[in-house]
């Protein structure tokens, strides 16, 4: 109520009745169109993304497939193939044959070398039965010498065999031999003890002595002149080592003198081996003529 008509005052009322509705219906308008970014209704521009195509598999591809792992550190190397360098063994190594020329291990061949006696010896090692190999010069006039086991240093620890834990046995590897043929005997010492312990083979200790059997007459022996000195070897523990003797077939003569160096005329022989502390063995072979 005022000075003016009541028809102002109405219209007044009526124009901001309008708006305030115009204001609600902006406000209502906003909150149901523009309001919630990602609704179900809304829907992506045209062009904004490009549908997914299926891939269609190609080809089996035919021929062997690999199926194993490629290879590694942890890759097993094939059964009886020598591994590389490296050590886990550094080498990693399958079984590997040994080559001719030194003992083997019980019977399986080992690698190893050959030595030539001097003055006329051979030292060729071939023989099987023990761990290791090692070769001796031979002496003058006569053998070469080989051991099963692997010689120790003179300044070795290992203690000595006590005799009566090892048993000695002495064979020829042939019982006859013809022209060619360089006669073998082999020293196999058996340690029944439950120590390692050493012997030595040298020539001066482990004395092979040659005679003839007609008239045991003196042919060669291992100090009669020779080449080298100690030769210990080593026998393991409830194992064995073989030493074996090679004789080119010459004569000799004790410290060296004459007469030495003659060919052994076809006959029938025996061969001695006598060891400090232990009992003499000995063996009988032939030389044929032919």
């Amino acid at each position: 109520m005022g000075p003016l008509p009541s028809t102002i005052y109405w219209r007044r009322r009526a124009v901001l009745f309008c708006l305030l509705a115009v204001v609600a219906a902006l406000v209502v308008w906003a909150l149901t169109s523009g309001g919630g970014g990602g609704g179900k209704g809304r829907s992506a521009p045209t062009g904004s993304h490009t549908p997914i195509t299926s891939i269609t598999p190609g080809p089996a591809p035919s021929g062997t497939h690999i199926s194993g792992r490629p290879g590694g550190r942890d890759t097993a190397p094939p059964s009886g193939a020598s591994g590389g360098s490296g050590t886990d063994g550094g080498t990693s190594s399958g079984s590997t044959s040994g080559s001719s020329g030194s003992s083997g291990t019980a019977g399986s061949p080992g690698s190893g070398g050959s030595t030539a006696g001097t003055d006329g010896g051979t030292g060729t090692a071939s023989d099987a039965g023990a761990t290791g190999g090692s070769s001796s010069g031979g002496t003058q006039g006569g053998i070469g010498g080989t051991s099963g086991a692997a010689p120790l240093p003179a300044d070795s620890t290992v203690p000595t065999c006590d005799p009566s834990r090892i048993q000695l046995t002495l064979t020829s590897v042939s019982n006859a031999y013809s022209p060619g043929q360089t006669p073998a005997f082999q020293l196999r010492a058996a340690n029944s003890g439950g120590q390692t312990c050493k012997i030595d083979f040298g020539p001066r200790s482990a004395v092979f002595t040659i005679t003839a059997t007609s008239d045991n007459h003196h042919v060669w022996a291992s100090d009669d002149c020779p080449a080298t000195g100690s030769d210990q070897l080593q026998i393991p523990a409830h194992s064995s080592a073989t030493f074996t003797e090679r004789w080119n077939e010459k004569t000799s003569s004790p410290k060296c003198a004459s007469p030495k160096g003659a060919q052994a005329s076809p006959a029938t022989y025996l061969v001695q081996v006598r060891l400090p502390g232990y009992q003499a063995k000995q063996v009988s072979f032939v030389l044929s003529a032919d």
